[in-house]
């Protein structure tokens, strides 16, 4: 899927927001080349399962201007980076532990001219202070996702997780003792027709 695909999905985009957009698919080429972050076979498809399945959260969040949001394993930056590019009006912090892969969403970002982006090298669990959001793309279970982030937000999580993610949720919920109101599901092929997105899914878990 090449990237006219996200602006027939997204036609409120700006046209600057349009410039960044295009500029991804070169610069993580450019990048992927010399850092590996990207599955060399993946980037074939690199606008539908990397930019278009990041933007799927912005079908159902609308992040408030202001919001502080942080992408825990965020790899070469995704979900922040195109949520950044979406997201002007809100600051994004970028974690991941391994040194490379943030290297690599710091130079996009920096060549972008995204300004509403920070990043951090380390383990979510020792990066200090709140936000209003957590976003990632499935870095580990929930399960052991949740003790990682669990004092660092005040709305909610919001996880991008493929195939059936019912008994994973169970798990989560009865560990921490989370009632199981707290979790909503939305299946992203509601949205996106492509058959790669047929069994991905976002969670939401409400604060």
């Amino acid at each position: 899927m090449k990237m006219e695909r996200i602006f027939d999905n997204f036609p409120l985009l700006s046209e600057r927001q349009k410039e960044m957009i295009s500029a991804l698919g070169p610069l993580y080429t450019e990048w992927n080349s010399r850092i590996n972050v990207i599955s060399r076979k993946d980037m074939d498809n690199f606008y539908s399962h990397h930019v278009l399945h990041s933007l799927a959260i912005s079908r159902i969040v609308n992040f408030p201007a202001g919001s502080r949001i942080l992408d825990v394993g965020t790899g070469g930056g995704f979900p922040g980076i195109p949520l950044a590019v979406m997201f002007p009006g809100c600051s994004f912090t970028l974690c991941d532990s391994i040194g490379k892969k943030i290297k690599v969403a710091q130079a996009v970002a920096e060549s972008l001219g995204l300004e509403n982006v920070s990043f951090y090298n380390g383990r979510a669990e020792t990066l200090q202070g709140r936000f209003n959001y957590i976003v990632s793309r499935a870095v580990a279970d929930l399960e052991d996702f949740y003790p990682w982030v669990k004092d660092k937000y005040e709305n909610s999580i919001i996880y991008l997780k493929g195939g059936d993610i019912e008994d994973e949720i169970g798990r989560c919920a009865a560990r921490f003792h989370i009632g199981r109101e707290k979790f909503c599901i939305f299946n992203i092929r509601d949205w996106f027709k492509d058959e790669w997105f047929s069994e991905k899914k976002i969670v939401i878990i409400s604060q």
